[in-house]
């Protein structure tokens, strides 16, 4: 049952069964790389959001899909874990689940490729169930699924006046009927890049980029990895938060739990600035364990 004193948070988004490589380094084109080791992880955007919000202290509602696999049990097992409810996550016949290979080196960074599966066979009329946004405070996306599933999303959000928050990962550019859907964009480094045409590669730069961004989007967060974080709401100061000093152990994932954190806490009232340093603080916390 919901507790009113928990904030309310809907994740549409991408599950995917994560096969995690430990190398020394990732592979140059046609170069093979003898690794350390390898398991799986419960992954994808979504589910990783979804999941950092859940720990974050929010009621999470799911919205996806999974192939009827072993792949998708896994990733149905994972999200009762941690306590997401996936009533809504959809089990697709003959479809194979969504997974990604990530290889991390021994910086600590990694390179990634994922299959969608069964996360592109989402359907947007589960979205128009009333009791998914009973109470709800924030709609969290990400450009792991299709534009016409975020689209949807998004809609239905603002008919009952949900805030809609995409984290634009990957990059891709946006239908401009979707974008003006999008109260808060958040991106990282490269993203921001993309979006701006200009190089991102420190808080200044950052900084720079979102305020650019904020032409389009009501509230822009450009996050720049080991820097730290920029922030830029209309009508407030632009909020710049260091990278708290720690030793990474791995980023892969980082972004969405930063994504998973800010979401509860902006759901939850909390100041802009307040919900940039909640953020960064739980990625901290995730790269260093």
């Amino acid at each position: 049952m919901i507790s009113s004193l928990r904030p309310v948070v809907v994740v549409v988004g991408s599950l995917h069964y994560d096969i995690m490589v430990d190398a020394p380094d990732r592979p140059r084109k046609g170069e093979t790389v003898a690794g350390f080791g390898w398991r799986p992880k419960f992954g994808g955007k979504g589910g990783n959001q979804a999941a950092a919000a859940a720990k974050a202290g929010a009621d999470v509602r799911m919205v996806g899909a999974v192939g009827d696999d072993d792949f998708g049990r896994f990733l149905l097992s994972n999200l009762d874990a941690a306590g997401v409810d996936a009533s809504r996550v959809a089990r697709i016949g003959q479809q194979g689940s969504g997974m990604s290979v990530a290889i991390t080196d021994a910086g600590g960074d990694y390179g990634a490729v994922i299959v969608s599966g069964a996360n592109a066979a989402t359907d947007p009329e589960n979205l128009s169930d009333s009791t998914l946004w009973k109470g709800a405070s924030i709609l969290a996306l990400q450009n792991e699924m299709p534009e016409a599933v975020n689209l949807a999303a998004a809609k239905a959000a603002r008919q009952v006046r949900v805030p809609v928050c995409l984290n634009a990962a990957p990059y891709r550019p946006l239908a401009d009927g979707f974008a003006a859907l999008v109260d808060i964009l958040i991106v990282n480094a490269i993203e921001a890049e993309q979006f701006c045409g200009s190089p991102v590669f420190d808080l200044a730069s950052a900084r720079g980029a979102a305020e650019v961004l904020s032409d389009r989007f009501a509230t822009v967060v450009v996050t720049v990895g080991g820097d730290g974080v920029v922030g830029v709401a209309r009508g407030q100061e632009p909020t710049a938060i260091p990278a708290i000093p720690v030793r990474v152990v791995s980023t892969h994932g980082a972004g969405d739990v930063f994504v998973g954190g800010f979401a509860t806490a902006l759901a939850a009232g909390q100041a802009f600035p307040d919900c940039l340093r909640a953020a960064n603080q739980a990625a901290a916390i995730h790269v260093s364990t």
